[in-house]
């Protein structure tokens, strides 16, 4: 049984090496910054000993930090999204958006703009809007002809050009002075306004979408399989499929209210993982989720710390993703 599969050493080492990497780059990321933060300092609060200024306390708290847990978490979900959906859908090129959750949140984080309602209401009307558009993507990918995985995403593409399409019309009744750059803004991913309420309200649905990827990774493997092969293995190869395909639409979802339109994340991180421990899901899903989490923290440092003015998360992933992910193609051996 793939369950009882022991993990491998080389897998140990690696998800030693990443957390050994992730957990240095957490220290790293809380002392950089416009103010900076001894590190000494940092090692001394975590004794009890408190900042030298009240300043320094308020920044490490309520800006500082919630943004870095963000960052991780956001990395991590997308990555695992990514891996799961590219399992369930045995498409290499599947990423999170691929059944049109970023669209959705998109839209509606585009009207709370346009209303101009406050932060917290345009994250709650992205996270809605996202999750609302994955149940209508179900809804019409259960009722289409043949194989229903293919209806899956040809009703994803087909939602998220109608999603897209508002949008447009959107930007287009947005105030150009005003209105129109923050939608631009935010639809370019960003962790510039992170506050500590924000991480309270992504942490509930993104553990409750982590732990079914996480306890029932192995199920994934199986789903690559042929059905027929799958189900006598005992597994329901439906329920196992929704169930894949709700947790990951769930951390997507929350992950994107947050953060905005982040790509390339969850379609080259599990590839390169890919590299490293193979394609056992038993070893892909936690191994992607720490490569997602240091992959992000240490470009959202990027963006924080180049330039005097913040570079959006978007454009900085899709500088390194793309280039990269072309780099996997163009090597030897099989990408999938």
């Amino acid at each position: 049984m793939a369950s009882l599969r022991p993990p491998s050493r080389g897998f140990l080492g690696i998800a030693a090496l990443l957390s050994i990497l992730l957990g240095t780059a957490v220290v790293v990321s809380l002392s950089m910054g416009r103010y900076p933060i001894p590190i000494q300092a940092l090692l001394a609060r975590l004794v009890g000993v408190s900042f030298e200024t009240e300043r320094m306390e308020a920044i490490f708290f309520n800006v500082r930090m919630p943004r870095i847990i963000l960052a991780c978490l956001v990395g991590a979900s997308l990555a695992a999204a990514g891996a799961a959906y590219q399992g369930v859908f045995q498409n290499p090129l599947a990423a999170p958006d691929i059944l049109g959750s970023s669209s959705g949140a998109a839209t509606g984080a585009t009207l709370a703009i346009l209303l101009r309602l406050s932060a917290p209401m345009i994250t709650l009307f992205a996270f809605f809007a996202s999750l609302i558009t994955i149940t209508l993507v179900m809804f019409i990918g259960e009722r289409t002809r043949g194989r229903k995985i293919v209806g899956l995403i040809l009703a994803g593409l087909m939602v998220s050009s109608i999603c897209n399409a508002g949008m447009s019309f959107m930007k287009l009744a947005a105030d150009p002075n005003n209105v129109l750059p923050e939608i631009v803004y935010w639809l370019m991913g960003s962790l510039a306004k992170t506050k500590p309420a924000d991480v309270s309200f992504v942490v509930f649905p993104m553990v409750l979408g982590f732990a079914p990827l996480f306890i029932f990774r192995w199920r994934i493997n199986l789903l690559t399989l042929n059905e027929d092969e799958a189900q006598s293995m005992g597994v329901n190869v439906k329920r196992t499929r929704a169930l894949v395909i709700v947790s990951s639409t769930l951390i997507t979802a929350a992950a994107v209210s947050v953060s905005g339109i982040i790509g390339w994340a969850g379609l080259v991180i599990p590839h390169l993982t890919r590299r490293l421990v193979g394609n056992d899901y038993g070893q892909l899903m936690p191994t992607s989720m720490l490569f997602g989490a240091l992959f992000l923290l240490v470009i959202d440092d990027i963006s924080r710390n180049l330039f005097a003015t913040e570079i959006p998360l978007g454009i900085l992933t899709s500088l390194v993703g793309a280039p990269f992910f072309l780099w996997l193609i163009t090597r030897k051996g099989e990408l999938w």
